[in-house]
């Protein structure tokens, strides 16, 4: 018997065709993979088959119930956990995973021993917010959350993005147990070590399904896409291999010493501690007073002076105009 069946589903948003022309199965107790890039289709699909989405053509059914007829029959049998932790922040742990208990119509007591294997790592940690979490722990709140009622199916939607190495390799232990317990894994994921994980995958892409198949059939299908072939070495021109020890060189071929001084085009060598001196060769003294072209000097304490040569009083209240100016005078 299968748990899942979709037929020929179709979904737009706009003139964007999220789904188009879907039809897979998947089997009671599987583990099952939807793999894609972004923009795929994984998540409308998730939202279809949870009942939280309507599609626009064909019927989808999950426990034998369908998703727009008997949305409620099958909102009590799957749990899902969307790919952004959606819980409350401002919650402890243990008032999240009662809160969810009791929308189901069920305890955390009666639900305990489907959730023990997860919810005893973070046990400890019960009465601490869940927005103080790390992303590890969150990600096995919410994992206990969709469990904690016992679900037939339970829906994943990348749910070990951003998480530790250590953490995701947990979670997917943990997710391994759970077709012992009759529950059915729908998970979509981006690593290709969770992929192998699972007994078969669907790879979407851009809203069509593209194969369906053990992980490693659709991995080897589909290689130059998922294990692109690594780049060829760079090499010259003349197809010469390059030598990384050896010494850098201009293009004349003399070799380049990284260590050596900077020298001037004509080949002679700098002083760093020569004085300054300006284009022509003379001398400059940074120390020497201001002088003007003609060579005389500055005095500081001599009054301004327009370029005429007049003295300008800087105590005067107004500036007189330009002779033909209209008005006579500025304001200062």
């Amino acid at each position: 018997m299968n748990a899942i069946e979709v037929n020929h589903v179709s979904k737009s948003y706009g003139r964007v065709k999220a789904l188009d022309d879907v039809s897979l199965a998947v089997g009671a107790g599987e583990v099952f993979g939807l793999i894609g890039p972004d923009g795929a289709g994984k998540t409308t699909l998730f939202r279809i088959l949870c009942t939280l989405l309507l599609a626009d053509e064909g019927t989808a059914s999950v426990c034998g119930y369908d998703t727009v007829r008997q949305m409620k029959d099958i909102r009590c049998r799957v749990g899902y956990m969307p790919g952004r932790f959606s819980l409350y922040q401002d919650l402890t742990v243990e008032e999240n995973l009662r809160f969810f208990a009791t929308l189901f119509g069920t305890t955390v007591e009666a639900g305990y021993d489907s959730i023990r294997p997860i919810y005893s790592q973070i046990e400890r940690f019960r009465h601490r917010k869940a927005g103080a979490l790390s992303g590890g722990m969150k990600q096995k709140l919410a994992l206990s959350c969709a469990l904690v009622h016992s679900p037939s199916v339970l829906f994943l939607d990348e749910p070990t993005t951003g998480v530790d190495p250590v953490s995701r390799k947990e979670l997917w232990d943990m997710l391994g147990t759970l077709p012992g317990q009759g529950i059915t894994i729908v998970a979509s994921t981006p690593y290709l070590d969770e992929v192998r994980r699972c007994q078969r995958v669907a790879f979407l892409d851009q809203g069509h399904l593209r194969g369906i198949g053990t992980p490693e059939a659709i991995l080897d299908e589909f290689k130059d896409i998922f294990c692109p072939p690594s780049p060829a070495p760079l090499s010259p021109p003349e197809g010469g291999t390059i030598d990384p020890e050896a010494p850098l060189s201009s293009p004349e071929g003399d070799t380049i010493d990284p260590e050596a001084p900077p020298s001037p085009p004509e080949g002679g060598t700098i002083d760093p501690e020569a004085p300054p001196s300006s284009p022509e060769g003379d001398t400059i003294d940074p120390e020497a007073p201001l002088s003007p072209p003609e060579g005389g000097t500055i005095d500081p304490e001599a009054p301004l002076s327009s370029p005429e040569g007049d003295t300008i009083d800087p105590a005067l209240e107004t500036i007189e105009a330009p002779s033909g100016a209209v008005g006579g005078a500025v304001p200062s």
